[in-house]
């Protein structure tokens, strides 16, 4: 019986897809097999030395401590583009709230007075305020083409807008899922001078924060609207509040509100909507929840952050996973004690991903405690483990 800790409510659709004859999942629990999180911030948490594994029902893991659970051998896996269309369509309603002004339009036509009549003469009156501008022959700059960018870039060539689009680690699987109408821009500065609008989509890094600065702000076209639906910090708030005063920024649509942007009349600050639709809650779950399951019944690793790719399907026998530091001669390390142990592999698979390296063999007889505690014994072995198939 594998034990599941929820540190916030996930979408039952995804708890399904862990059979509760072999799946205890709970709220609060002391010893558990695995995490399934949300946006609890888990820096704060002590890792259980039970746990196995963690699951992120989103897209970014900032709430969670992955180097301390990569050096314990434990993956953090994710649900990557599971909630796409949900911020792809969020990104399109800020594209209009903005350049329609329908949100300083909504706030004067709420406090209209009188009857009737005397409202329809204010807003004869008023209307002229809040003329905006249309979409199609506008140029979209879209920086990130993950799953989300790329759906947000088709989506404007499909309202017939111009668009550039610039991701340097872009997959060649990711660059067929664009529209042929995708121009490639040469680099960041290239990109923001000639665009519109421009939608921010790259996760928060080193590199990557205050990526919107004021040097960069300073080289945009004039009346140029920003979207920030990706991560808290990629756009430096400050210059672009100044950036509107100088009458370069005409809008800033936020998915971060703060005490800085919450009030100013051209920025529109949401609540982290990005992923709150029922469809994307849903979609989360049960990518992550199968990811897991995955990982605690067979070792296979798909969408971790921190583990490299491993998925080897199972062989008539027994399954080892080691998890250790990517040095030399750890896999021949691991193959003497096998064979010591009397132990015939039928099947093995070795990947590593930066400092840390993944194995996993299929062997011909059950696995004693002994060979285990020898593996684990090995200088820069971090976990070993037998996983466990369901019926």
């Amino acid at each position: 019986m594998f034990k599941i800790l929820t540190l916030n409510s996930i979408a039952v659709a995804g708890l399904e897809r862990l059979p509760r004859d072999r799946y205890e999942i709970a709220s609060e629990m002391r010893y558990p097999d695995a995490i399934l999180v949300r946006s609890r911030d888990m820096h704060g948490l002590d890792i259980p030395a039970t746990l196995k594994a963690v699951g992120r029902a989103g897209a970014g893991v900032n709430n969670i401590p992955v180097d301390r659970l990569s050096a314990r051998g434990i993956p953090v896996f994710n649900a990557p583009g599971a909630n796409a269309n949900a911020v792809k369509e969020l990104v399109l309603a800020g594209m209009l709230l903005a350049c329609r002004n329908i949100c300083q339009a909504w706030d004067f036509a709420r406090q209209l007075r009188g009857d009737d009549g005397a409202i329809r003469v204010q807003v004869e009156e008023g209307k002229r305020r809040f003329a905006g501008r249309e979409l199609p022959g506008r140029t979209l700059g879209v920086i990130g083409l993950g799953a989300v960018g790329r759906l947000v870039a088709n989506m404007g060539v499909s309202l017939g807008m111009r668009v550039i689009g610039f991701d340097p680690g872009i997959t060649v699987d990711g660059a067929w899922q664009l529209s042929a109408g995708v121009q490639k821009a040469s680099g960041i500065d290239a990109l923001v001078s000639g665009v519109d609008f421009l939608s921010l989509h790259v996760p928060l890094g080193d590199t990557t924060r205050h990526l919107v600065n004021a040097d960069r702000l300073r080289i945009m076209r004039p009346g140029v609207v920003i979207l920030n639906f990706a991560r808290d910090g990629i756009v430096d708030d400050q210059a672009v509040l100044a950036a509107i005063a100088a009458g370069t920024v005409d809008a800033y649509v936020s998915d971060f509100p703060s005490t800085l942007l919450n009030t100013h009349e051209r920025v529109i600050a949401l609540p982290h909507l990005g992923a709150s639709t029922e469809e994307a809650e849903a979609n989360c779950a049960v990518m992550v929840a199968e990811q897991l399951r995955e990982y605690l019944e067979h070792g296979n690793v798909s969408n971790s952050v921190n583990f490299p790719e491993v998925t080897m399907p199972r062989a008539e026998g027994h399954r080892i996973a080691i998890v250790n530091s990517n040095v030399p001669n750890m896999v021949g390390q691991f193959s003497t004690v096998m064979a010591q142990a009397g132990l015939n592999i039928l099947d093995m698979l070795n990947r590593s991903r930066g400092a840390l390296a993944y194995t996993l063999a299929d062997v011909d007889q059950p696995i004693s405690p002994a060979v285990i505690d020898r593996i684990a014994g090995i200088d820069g072995v971090m976990a070993v483990r037998v996983p466990q198939p369901g019926p």
